[in-house]
């Protein structure tokens, strides 16, 4: 059995529709240790989510296997929270509501009602929400129902804190207010964190370690860079930074350079693998 904290072994996923089977993921393999931020970049349609849909269990994969913490993961769990792009706010219930929903189905027989009713609060402060509690999704902005999904998210304690785009959908400076705001959470808590991205530079500025796939079909992990900078960060210091411009330009030059050589890869082995099938079958008629 792995010693990691979170084991991604050997992940493949195929999904069949209509008789027709594609092949999303192939051969995934990643190890994160406690503590650490992932970032999972790629092109569209790469299988990004499709892999934290797996992790989550709210997928099972057709081969391979998740590990988190010495137990398979076949299923959803409390242990593993998703912030997904849409917030995913249930409308007719306050901002206190929200989050004390998910509290009392994770949490009703670890602590008593006045301590969920704390940690609630408390969790709805971290993330700068505790104006709100009353307030209802229609009447707070898109960063603030995402404040809330975060909150939500880490109010479960989960043992790995799964971002899907979270903030996809917000404006440059929500986004980078968020940004911030997420950075603080992890270097506060120690959360376990893997995002979902197609920003470059919000990867190189969270992350530990950015993992790049390849594009699809049959993705697969092509490269990981590690982020050896110092935290806490700050992004203004980090424009000026030499190493933190050199990171970026390793992303960008796997997303466009190097992810074709890749692929190039991939296909002349293909074309090989078809060969010698074709060589096999003229060998066994004779």
């Amino acid at each position: 059995m792995s010693n990691h904290y979170l084991s991604i072994e050997n992940v493949d996923m195929t999904f069949t529709a209509k008789g027709v089977e594609s092949q999303v993921l192939k051969g995934i393999d990643l190890a994160v240790e406690r503590g650490e931020y992932i970032s999972i970049i790629g092109h569209s349609g790469c299988g990004k989510s499709t892999l934290l849909n797996i992790v989550a269990g709210l997928i099972e994969s057709t081969s391979g296997a998740v590990i988190l913490d010495g137990k398979e993961v076949n299923s959803p769990g409390p242990e593993r929270s998703v912030v997904f792009q849409n917030h995913s706010l249930l409308p007719w219930l306050t901002v206190y509501e929200n989050v004390a929903l998910a509290v009392n189905k994770t949490c009703a027989r670890t602590k008593s009602k006045a301590e969920r009713h704390e940690w609630i609060i408390k969790n709805l402060e971290m993330v700068g929400m505790g104006h709100a509690l009353d307030k209802r999704p229609a009447e707070i902005s898109g960063g603030m129902k995402q404040r809330v999904g975060i909150a939500r998210a880490l109010a479960m304690e989960p043992k790995v804190l799964l971002l899907d785009e979270p903030f996809g959908a917000l404006d440059a400076l929500t986004r980078a207010h968020l940004q911030e705001e997420v950075m603080r959470i992890q270097d506060e808590l120690g959360n376990t964190m893997i995002m979902i991205t197609h920003d470059v530079d919000e990867a190189v500025l969270l992350s530990d370690r950015i993992v790049m796939m390849t594009n699809g079909p049959s993705a697969r992990i092509g490269e990981v860079l590690d982020i050896d900078l110092p935290r806490p960060r700050d992004r203004i210091a980090l424009a000026d930074d030499p190493r933190y411009n050199h990171y970026r330009q390793e992303v960008l030059r796997f997303l466009y350079e190097k992810q074709r050589k890749v692929e190039s890869l991939a296909q002349r082995r293909g074309a090989g693998g078809e060969q010698e099938k074709a060589k096999e079958k003229r060998m066994a008629k004779a």
